[in-house]
């Protein structure tokens, strides 16, 4: 069945860093749009950054210029390099694949101010 696995969140300064991978399996990623989404406290989930099979990106507004989504197709997983991190930023992220009503556990980012 379909799988997703997010990793890498965690808790970090402000102003830092973290790099979130998205482990996929039980599907051809390869042909997939992948996108990144987060659910901060009380708020609804939104959509960060997505990303084509020909890896043509777009990002949300707040994350353009400071997070990078990327893809490795041989290992099937999408990840999310997130720059100059802000409290704001705190959220359980979540991957999803366009076109599939599937989400995996998500993991916690946490940005200390």
């Amino acid at each position: 069945q379909v799988q997703l696995v997010e990793s890498g969140g965690g808790l970090v300064p402000a102003g830092g860093y973290l790099k979130l991978s998205c482990a996929t399996s039980g599907f051809d990623f390869s042909i997939k749009t992948m996108r990144w989404y987060r659910q901060r406290p009380g708020k609804e989930r939104e959509w960060v950054a997505h990303i084509t099979p020909t890896s043509t990106t777009t990002y949300a507004t707040f994350a353009r210029g400071r997070f990078t989504i990327s893809r490795d197709d041989a290992k099937s997983t999408v990840y999310l390099q997130m720059n100059d991190l802000k409290p704001e930023d705190s959220a359980m992220y979540f991957c999803t694949i366009v076109g599939m009503p599937v989400w995996g556990q998500g993991t916690q980012v946490t940005v200390a101010s």
